[in-house]
């Protein structure tokens, strides 16, 4: 039979247990803020820290790692802009070579690797490392969904903050209600606006001469198109989703990630060398020809540049090159031939299937 004094303990001991996880809940919970500072984070941290902030990016990472050591610098230099933000972005990072379970959760194989963490989903961070880029292309991702552009002045200080990480889309005369279901859907992929009122300068310098447009920039490959509607969401969304990529696609290993879920057959073309003079000249026939066939993606790749990736294709410094092929993205690929494709190219390429 329990004494008096046994039951009189237990709820003090009860207590005493619960103030001291409650102070210790307070305790972690005061580590993790977003004071412009790289958090250090554990496997006693890391979830608090993913559920606590809306936008994080880990960098996961070895000591012993000189890429790392490289890095870090940069990411500290980085992390109180990011949380000066009016949507702070945290950054973090965690000793993967030390806490394994964590490195192994997330499929870390190499280092540095870094994830981006929205909402607590995670994603692959492919951008810049650099302090002042990383910093230009994470606020695309608490940037608004379609941002409402009242003049000249304002369309170019969007464009220059944008930068050339990701597709633009500017809505000229268009109604912000228009885009912005798709703008939520390619959210992580492009940047949005409308432009409410412009100048004919502005017409010129985005080559449309009516109203409404949409108008898809690729900055960093010097490229433009523009749509005049009809502005339905099947219309729409196929120009939006189509312009996501430039007319051609040069690959390496960040832009084959693009292509991950692109349901358009691929036309690669591998060459002997991208930086040749009668390699630009085939890019530039390309571009013609993906101007004509947007149905279809178009790319290229140099075995001088990726020799590795153009083997899977049989194609090395012996072969007759330029070699074209119909690729689905996987490990299926069909040769076209190059002098047919010339003649027709959407009937010769959309007879093949791979």
């Amino acid at each position: 039979m329990a004494s008096p004094i046994s039951d009189m303990r237990l709820p003090i001991i009860l207590l005493l247990l619960f103030s001291i996880l409650k102070v210790g809940v307070r305790s972690t919970a005061s580590e993790l803020k977003a004071d412009g500072k790289v958090l250090e984070l554990d496997e006693s941290n890391f979830d608090s820290a993913i559920s606590s902030f809306d936008y994080i990016l880990v960098d996961f990472y070895a000591p012993w790692c000189g890429h790392c050591k490289r890095l870090s610098p940069q990411l500290d230099e980085a992390a109180p802009v990011l949380a000066g933000l009016e949507e702070p972005i945290v950054l973090a990072k965690v000793n993967a070579d030390k806490f394994t379970r964590l490195a192994s959760k997330y499929d870390i194989d190499g280092y540095p690797t870094l994830k981006f963490f929205m909402h607590g989903v995670s994603m692959e961070y492919s951008g810049p490392r650099k302090a002042d880029l990383l910093v230009q292309y994470l606020k695309k991702f608490v940037a608004p969904d379609v941002s409402i552009l009242s003049s000249d002045s304002a369309i170019n200080d969007f464009v220059e903050a944008a930068g050339t990480f990701f597709p633009i889309y500017i809505g000229f005369g268009l109604n912000e209600t228009v885009v912005s279901n798709l703008a939520v859907k390619y959210k992580k992929r492009a940047w949005f606006s409308v432009a409410k009122d412009f100048s004919d300068d502005a017409m010129v310098l985005y080559d449309f001469d009516k109203v409404p447009s949409l108008v898809a920039l690729h900055p960093s490959y010097k490229q433009q198109s523009v749509f005049y509607g009809p502005f339905e969401d099947t219309f729409l969304g196929d120009f939006i989703k189509q312009n996501l990529l430039p007319l051609v696609v040069p690959l390496n290993h960040d832009t084959l990630k693009l292509l991950k879920d692109e349901e358009r057959k691929i036309v690669l073309t591998i060459i002997a060398d991208e930086n040749e003079d009668q390699s630009q000249n085939l890019i530039k026939l390309l571009r013609a020809a993906a101007s004509a066939n947007r149905d279809l993606v178009f790319s290229y790749v140099g075995v001088k540049q990726w020799e590795d990736f153009a083997d899977k294709f049989e194609a090395n410094e012996k072969s007759k090159l330029p070699k074209m092929i119909v690729w689905n993205g996987d490990v299926e690929y069909l040769s076209l031939n190059l002098s047919s494709v010339q003649h027709d190219t959407t009937n010769v390429i959309s007879a093949y299937d791979p």
